[in-house]
């Protein structure tokens, strides 16, 4: 993430003694600092939380769109068709090493 050197807004935080010390412990190990360490995780967390979302709200276009792309028939991808058709590596028998006594 490429964060701009001139912020438009500022975000304070309370926390306990010992959260703030974890968290720069960890801002040390990645070598930057306490503000940026907790921009990035918390812009990574928050990214995370809205790919999870599974509501989600479309104008009445979009909607048939979407509804039109999830009832037509899967594209036919012949190398992923082959790739199923074959065994995967868990499949193939196990050889066992031998050691000699």
């Amino acid at each position: 993430m490429r964060v701009s050197l001139r912020k438009a807004t500022r975000v304070n935080l309370r926390v306990a003694p010992h959260q703030k010390d974890t968290i720069a412990r960890a801002a040390r190990i990645r070598e930057t600092t306490l503000s940026n360490f907790i921009l990035e995780r918390s812009y990574e967390a928050a990214q995370q939380v809205l790919a999870d979302q599974v509501h989600f709200s479309l104008s009445p276009d979009r909607w048939r769109a979407f509804c039109d792309a999830l009832d037509a028939p899967p594209k036919t991808i012949p190398a992923l068709r082959k790739l199923l058709a074959e065994p995967g590596v868990f499949n193939k028998p196990r050889r066992v090493a031998r050691t000699s006594r």
